[in-house]
Parts: structure tokens; C-alpha cells; sequence
């Protein structure tokens, strides 16, 4: 059995509910074939999210790591590519923290790529009827913040150990007038367990070799 742990965040920004943290505990309740999964919700800080993160890994000894989190606006799920090493907060965490310019890692460097195949990962997601893209930017707050940490927890105490990121869009009930894209938590798991099925037999070096860049 390969053994998955799964993140998702705390509410935030005044949020009753976190759909990360939602469908993480959903994928968990009921993993893919093949896999054990355990979920653990990390706290919105800067800092203190990678601390859990760390602890849980430690702890649940991985083979496999999906950190999740909440991207209001993005009509799909969203494979991310790379970690930056830079924290600017537009708004503070729930801690009151608002670092700006500030490195995830001091010393560290500019940035980390996903270990994950994020191409097959945004595939796997599309076959199972969601809608997902891979993306370029992880944005400057918690997310990236655990994207990069993440990062530089394998590169530098889990050589073994392949991870990535991943941003979910809003819950319906998080938008109720519908003037925004939304995905129920329920379906946002389903096409995460495609995403885990395929990235647990799956290389980076084996990605897929598809257009999915940006021009912007």
C-alpha cells in the first residue's frame, strides 16, 4: 500500500469553511485502490503551517504528500508547478501576520518544482469529468508559502518522498449569488483520487509531454 498524507487549510479571510480541508477529509474517508490516505488540516500562518506540516510528516511517514488549499476564482482544480521563495501577504493570516518580501526559507533557493507529474495529474483530473488546469503561480500567501516549505522539506530532509500542490476553487455555498465558479467539495475529490491514482504510479520524469503552458 503506498501511504498518501493529505493537507487542506483552516478557514481564512472570514471564510466559515475551507473547501481544501473539505475535500482533503473527503479523499481521506475514501481513499483510491491501492492507497492508505490520512488528512491533516493546517493552520493559515505563515510559519506555523509549516511546522504541521513537518509534524505530519513525520509522523505518518509518507511515500506521497498532497498539500491543498483554497483559490477563490479558479474555475477548476489546479495542478501547481512551482513553489517561490517569497512570502507577501496582501492580507495577514489568522495570526495577524502579514510578512511582505519576505523568504519561505532564508537562504534558500528561488524557488521548487512539484515532484509530482503535473501534467498526468491534470489529465487524470479531466478524465474523471472535472475541470483542471495546471498552473504557474502559486500566489504569495500561506499556499505558496506551504508549496515552496513542502518543497524544501523533501529537498532537504525527504529525498525519497515526492509531493506537490494543489488549488481547489470555492464551494457553492461559499458563493451563493453564483457571480463566481464553484465546485462542491465532493466533486473536487473525486478528481482528486484520479489525481492521487495517477501520480502514485506515475514519475515526474514520466509526465506527459502536452501543451499546458500560459502566456500570461
Amino acid at each position: 500500500m503506498i501511504r498518501v498524507l493529505i493537507t487542506g487549510f483552516a478557514p481564512f479571510g472570514g471564510e466559515r469553511v475551507n473547501p481544501s480541508w473539505q475535500a482533503a477529509s473527503l479523499v481521506a474517508a475514501e481513499p483510491p485502490a491501492g492507497l492508505t490516505v490520512t488528512a491533516a488540516e493546517l493552520p493559515c500562518v505563515f510559519g506555523a503551517s509549516l511546522d504541521a506540516l513537518r509534524d505530519a510528516v513525520r509522523a505518518e511517514n509518507p511515500d506521497l504528500v498532497l498539500c491543498l488549499g483554497q483559490a477563490g476564482g479558479r474555475p477548476g482544480v489546479t495542478v501547481e508547478r512551482v513553489g517561490i521563495n517569497v512570502d507577501d501577504a496582501r492580507i495577514p493570516d489568522n495570526a495577524g501576520g502579514q510578512p511582505i518580501d519576505e523568504p519561505v526559507v532564508p537562504g534558500g533557493p528561488a524557488a521548487y518544482f512539484s515532484t509530482l507529474p503535473v501534467k498526468a495529474c491534470v489529465a487524470a483530473i479531466r478524465e474523471a469529468g472535472v475541470p483542471a488546469a495546471v498552473s504557474n503561480t502559486a500566489g504569495t500567501f500561506v499556499c505558496n508559502h506551504v508549496a515552496y516549505g513542502l518543497g524544501h522539506l523533501i529537498a532537504t530532509e525527504y529525498p525519497h518522498l515526492r509531493g506537490g500542490f494543489v488549488h481547489v476553487p470555492w464551494a457553492p455555498d461559499q458563493v451563493p449569488d453564483g457571480t463566481a465558479p464553484s465546485l462542491p467539495p465532493a466533486t473536487v475529490a473525486h478528481g482528486l483520487r484520479a489525481l492521487l491514482a495517477t501520480a502514485a504510479r506515475t514519475p515526474a520524469e514520466q509526465d506527459l509531454k502536452v501543451t499546458e503552458g500560459a502566456t500570461h
